[in-house]
């Protein structure tokens, strides 16, 4: 998709900040791989070779007898015996000397007898956000070869939990704004557009909902529903929609006491209401695109100055 003249110029302009341009690149970067975190972090193997065949144990379920264990419950992969059993070809000595089993089966016998090993393939970080390691010590515990980042006081690895949860946390702060925008600009427009009672009592409606004590709600709700992530984005919203009234709301306003709008209703119209949008965004390019519609006019012809004898020039989309 081609940028407009405008936008081009504004990536143009961007771009000479190299330290925002560049923080925006590594910020990129980091976000595309945390996008992978199952492959970066995971305590499951990535893939698996046993008897011949390939497995994918962070992707699909597999029970322990796939592997030559007695359970159907899922493989525990941590563990030295499901480790021998995999790489042993199910070999029934894992469960007495799996440490030693292991190590003959990479040499490619076991017991005597000629096999050909499997291996496993682990993630770069084998450890996933939720893991709960046997640390041998005290949690939380520094920074070591095996956690890059140390453990937290639940002797869970810290960087797997950094990756999962920026991967987590970007999203929900882009929705967040998102939504909050969209409900906050268009509520600021409905009270600058039609001014009067409906101004008066949605300022009073918001100064209301403005001193309700948000915390406190989401507290109540956390106690009677089971947190999550599209419920905490619910909860955002419903408090933070506010934030852009007033500025979007002034706008309007302003926009209403425009030279061309009082020109228009000097001309026969009805009202301010009739003119204000969808000039009100668009001829200040503050909003949006002022491109995108007819009235971008008022921007490049002296009526949007103020020059009496050349208003009609732009009352045509004006008044239609």
């Amino acid at each position: 998709m081609a940028l407009s003249p405008l936008n081009q110029r504004r990536w143009r302009n961007f771009k000479a900040n190299r330290r925002a341009y560049w923080s925006l690149m590594i910020f990129a970067v980091l976000f595309g791989l945390t996008l992978f975190a199952e492959v970066l972090a995971n305590d499951k193997p990535l893939l698996v070779r046993h008897n011949g065949e390939y497995y994918t144990p962070f992707l699909r379920f597999y029970p322990e007898t796939a592997f030559g264990g007695d359970f159907q419950t899922e493989a525990a992969y941590r563990d030295p015996e499901v480790q021998c059993l995999i790489v042993a070809q199910g070999a029934e000595a894992c469960w007495d000397d799996p440490e030693g089993i292991l190590a003959e089966a990479r040499q490619g016998t076991v017991e005597g007898q000629p096999i050909t090993p499997g291996w496993i393939l682990w993630a770069p970080i084998p450890y996933s956000y939720n893991t709960i390691n046997d640390l041998g010590g005290p949690a939380p515990s520094a920074p070591d070869a095996q956690h890059w980042l140390g453990t937290d006081d639940t002797a869970r690895d810290v960087l797997a939990r950094v990756i999962y949860g920026f991967r987590l946390s970007i999203p929900f702060a882009l929705i967040v704004t998102a939504l909050t925008s969209v409900i906050g600009i268009a509520a600021g427009a409905v009270q600058g557009y039609f001014g009067g009672w409906v101004d008066l009592v949605f300022q009073r409606v918001i100064e209301i909902w403005g001193a309700t004590p948000s915390l406190y709600i989401i507290i109540i709700v956390g106690a009677i529903w089971q947190m999550n992530f599209w419920l905490l984005i619910g909860l955002m919203v419903l408090f933070g929609w506010t934030s852009l009234i007033g500025v979007v709301r002034a706008e309007f306003l302003r926009a209403r006491n425009f030279e061309y709008v009082r020109a228009a209703r000097a001309l026969g119209g009805e009202g301010s209401r009739h003119h204000v949008p969808p000039c009100a965004a668009q001829c200040h390019g503050r909003y949006a695109d002022h491109d995108a519609l007819p009235c971008h006019r008022c921007h490049r012809q002296p009526c949007g100055a103020g020059f009496p004898g050349l208003w009609p020039a732009c009352l045509g989309p004006l008044s239609g």
